[in-house]
């Protein structure tokens, strides 16, 4: 399974043509204490760097954004009863949702992990 990462702190799950995505553990800590998330709707087709899902903490709200274009095939439910999941495996359990990939080609304009490490330590 290949990872990538978007400057806007998401990461991205490659397994196939579907994708598995959630935001980063360096973004969950700018986050603080998570309250609350909604996922999109399975069956919602998003473009890439369309607004996907929203994250609230304690500090602040943000928006989850799609690093790809594709079908939501299944939101975490799992956040909506237990939104610190964020928090405690932000890059595991903590998924935000699945989808189809329309253009895996999408996926070269994303960070590896090294780069994705450079990049958040240059901040």
């Amino acid at each position: 399974m290949a990872r990538y990462f978007t400057e806007d702190h998401e990461w991205i799950d490659i397994e196939g043509d579907h994708a598995t995505i959630g935001i980063t553990d360096y973004a969950q800590e700018q986050l603080g204490d998570i309250v609350f998330v909604e996922v999109p709707e399975s069956g919602s087709v998003l473009e890439k760097g369309a607004d996907a899902a929203v994250v609230e903490s304690v500090k602040a709200a943000s928006d989850v954004y799609a690093p790809v274009s594709g079908e939501i095939l299944e939101g975490n439910d799992a956040l909506a009863d237990e939104p610190a999941l964020v928090n405690t495996s932000p890059e595991e359990d903590g998924w935000f949702f699945r989808m189809s990939l329309s253009d895996s080609s999408e996926l070269e304009g994303l960070m590896d992990a090294k780069a994705y490490k450079a990049f958040v330590d240059s901040l």
